[in-house]
């Protein structure tokens, strides 16, 4: 017979060395895996008795009313939470500031007092029922009693002025802004005296098209983010106030009419108040520019080191 793999043929004595050979390493390997089948299964049975401790039925089930309580007191439902944005213009002719505070004396709102032509926003805690408290040089002004709050996130604007020409007595005019997308702007006339004037929005100086719109008094009117020039304007026609207004989505403005042609006292003219003043780079993307910009000298800087590193 031909051998296999180019071997020279086997004599039968070397066939049965080769059997004895063969059973002996199939009997060690026979032990070998026996003995690790033993230790394993001691060592699962070892994990299985540590695991299987069990703990006294009473502190097993104080445990379970624990985990109920648990899960119990930690509910997913809540009350729904709104963002309310309380904004306040003074529009009060006066040298003489006001100071705002939640409630009689509570808690003040204003850390330095809100002067003539300005505007602030707080995020007070309010709620139905509750009272804003204007004070003048330590004097109390007046106050605005809050009848309800919006259901939504909204800015709750009120604006103080002059009441007549006659008294200093204050009057107050509020609004709540609409959840829009576009730019909200609401137009109020608090000026008191006999000079008529009306305000127009037209596109900026800049702009590529020369649009212009009539804004009425006591009116809220909506506009595309843009850059917007508001401007009064007398019987005449001709300009007397000019102001700047940078229109954003989700932002709400307004624009007022102030002054007073008092009969007793000082007389203040007609001025037209702005408020906010946005950021016109939010449009023009001039802050994602300098951004990249910065990156791209970040990364310059950067490829320059390693390539030191590599020579």
């Amino acid at each position: 017979e031909p051998s296999r793999l180019g071997s020279s043929p086997s004599s039968p004595d070397q066939h049965i060395e080769v059997c004895l050979v063969a059973d002996m390493a199939m009997s060690w390997f026979a032990l070998s895996v026996g003995a690790l089948y033993c230790l394993i299964s001691g060592a699962a049975a070892v994990v299985t008795k540590k695991q299987a401790k069990p703990s006294s039925d009473l502190s097993l089930a104080a445990n379970t009313r624990e985990r109920f309580r648990t899960v119990a007191s930690g509910s997913f439902v809540r009350s729904m939470e709104f963002k309310h944005t309380l904004r306040v213009c003074n529009a009060y002719p006066s040298e003489v500031n006001f100071d705002v505070y939640l409630g009689s004396h509570e808690k003040k709102l204003t850390e330095s007092p809100l002067a003539y032509k300005n505007c602030e926003e707080f995020a007070p805690d309010m709620k139905a029922g509750d009272k804003l408290l204007f004070t003048m040089g330590g004097a109390t002004a007046g106050s605005f009693a809050v009848s309800d709050l919006p259901n939504n996130d909204a800015v709750l604007m009120l604006v103080i002025y002059r009441h007549d020409t006659l008294s200093t007595a204050v009057a107050f005019e509020s609004h709540v802004f609409a959840n829009l997308i576009n730019a909200q702007i609401a137009v109020l006339d608090t000026y008191k005296g006999a000079t008529k004037t009306s305000f127009r929005i037209q596109d900026g100086s800049d702009a590529k098209t020369s649009r212009s719109e009539e804004l009425r008094f006591d009116s809220v009117v909506a506009v595309n983010p843009g850059l917007y020039e508001v401007v009064g304007q007398n019987e005449a026609g001709k300009t007397v106030a000019r102001q700047g207004l940078v229109a954003l989505n989700r932002e709400s403005y307004v624009v007022i009419r102030a002054g007073v042609e008092a009969q007793q006292g000082k007389s203040y003219p007609q001025e037209m108040m702005v408020f906010p003043r946005s950021n016109p780079d939010v449009l023009t993307g001039g802050k994602s520019a300098a951004f990249r910009s910065a990156h791209a000298s970040v990364f310059a800087a950067l490829a320059a080191v390693f390539v030191v590193m590599l020579a």
